[in-house]
């Protein structure tokens, strides 16, 4: 398998070196050559397959015979070492909860597939070192800095916005030492990111090869295709059609789930659902992708103006504005529209959402009136108390606090302040 880049002025690359570069050389994510369907045959039998079994046809064809498979099967079977439970939540919607891994986020998965796909490329060279640079602007740090905790030839330098994560997504990235460094940047998301990528293109700083965990890295995005085929297996004796609703902020959840469509997942329809941070739902009413700077709600990991993989779903459907919209729809939400579902959902279901998940089920309801026949799931993508300070209050309950969260609670944080590309340049030529 091949990977070019989505600004089309830089050489094809394998898997391995799509995987530690992160970024292409002209600024362009890297998009698979070729997406080949999986044959009828494995939907037919996949309630009898286990996760890890569905995980490895998902995603083999886009690693090739760059890592033995009986190799990747291994990774696969160190990534998937938690539950993907699907919850009635009410009649025809449920919730797909994806944090039940080590720092309770789905991007638990994608973290522990790249870093394990990155140790074994650099098994065999001696002295090897690789730089993770990333940006994170809530679970993101967390995932990364548990995944790559203690890897051989890894260091992670992980970005985050000062005062714009909560105390626990904070905790998770700048306590645990070893290899992991936090770097507290005075701005919004967009500037981490904006630092990021103008890192891998510094010429100056290749002597670090950088490469990105966020999900601009085709290793830490493709994963996440897998819950949708789990989601679907749950579901398949229902013999409904299945409308997926993502909380999105940089869009790879749900660009992994139309990846997974393409693959033949049957998927009636996706829902971006976003907070103030509306650039695609203003994209689909007006045609105009307009990106603005990011606005701080309460749903923090969606605060992102200018989503980095929606050029990948526009890849996916190769530009074709109506084709695209005859599966994809985009809605926005206020905090206080927010707050109001965090309550509903659980004055009149009993169950416990956050914010991310609770923007997802409005954006549900709103789809699913245009589909009645349909079973509706939204994306639980981090476990509440990782939003205590706004779920508490809401719903005037104390949350148990997880082992997970129990191990960090306590450490002393540990972070150097920068403003400015300079700092971060300065700090990683230390």
């Amino acid at each position: 398998m091949k990977y070019y880049s989505l600004n089309h002025n830089a050489p094809k690359v394998s898997f391995q070196e799509a995987v530690i570069q992160g970024l292409a050389s002209d600024k362009g994510l890297y998009f698979p050559e070729n997406i080949t369907p999986l044959d009828p045959s494995f939907f037919d039998k996949i309630e009898s397959l286990s996760h890890e079994e569905i995980a490895f046809e998902a995603i083999k064809q886009f690693v090739g015979d760059e890592i033995p498979a009986e190799k990747l099967k291994e990774i696969i079977a160190d990534t998937l070492v938690f539950d993907f439970p699907v919850v009635k939540v009410e009649n025809g919607i449920y919730s797909l909860e994806l944090f039940h891994g080590p720092t309770m986020a789905f991007k638990d998965v994608g973290a522990r597939f790249m870093s394990r796909c990155l140790g074994y490329f650099n098994k065999d060279k001696k002295d090897a070192k690789n730089t993770v640079l990333v940006a994170t602007s809530g679970d993101t740090g967390g995932a990364v800095a548990s995944g790559f905790l203690g890897v051989d030839g890894v260091d992670v330098v992980i970005l985050y916005p000062s005062g714009k994560v909560s105390d626990i997504q904070e905790k998770q990235l700048t306590t645990l030492g070893q290899n992991i460094k936090a770097l507290e940047v005075d701005g919004v998301f967009d500037d981490c990111q904006d630092m990021v990528k103008k890192a891998f293109l510094d010429e100056t700083l290749a002597h670090k090869n950088l490469t990105s965990a966020n999900s601009i890295n085709i290793a830490r995005w493709l994963p996440q295709m897998f819950y949708f085929f789990f989601a679907y297996k749950a579901l398949k004796s229902q013999n409904k059609p299945l409308v997926f609703s993502c909380p999105s902020g940089n869009f790879g959840n749900i660009c992994a789930g139309i990846m997974a469509k393409k693959l033949g997942l049957p998927i009636e329809h996706f829902v971006a659902s976003t907070n103030v941070n509306d650039t695609v739902p203003r994209f689909l009413e007006n045609g105009k992708y307009d990106p603005k700077p990011s606005k701080a709600t309460i749903s923090n990991a969606m605060d992102v103006g200018n989503p980095s993989n929606f050029i990948r779903i526009q890849e996916l459907y190769n530009n074709d504005l109506k084709a695209f919209e005859k599966d994809f729809s985009s809605y926005s939400y206020t905090d206080e529209e927010t707050l109001d579902a965090l309550k509903k959902i659980y004055n009149t279901d009993g169950y416990i959402a956050e914010p991310h998940g609770a923007v997802g089920y409005l954006g549900l309801k709103k789809e699913l009136e245009k589909h009645p026949n349909a079973i509706g799931i939204f994306l639980e993508t981090a476990h509440p108390i990782k939003f205590l300070d706004v779920v508490e209050p809401a719903l005037g309950i104390t949350l148990p606090i997880p082992a997970q969260i129990e191990s960090v609670i306590n450490e002393e944080k540990v972070s150097v302040k920068i403003k400015s590309y300079e700092e971060l340049k300065g700090f990683l030529n230390l």
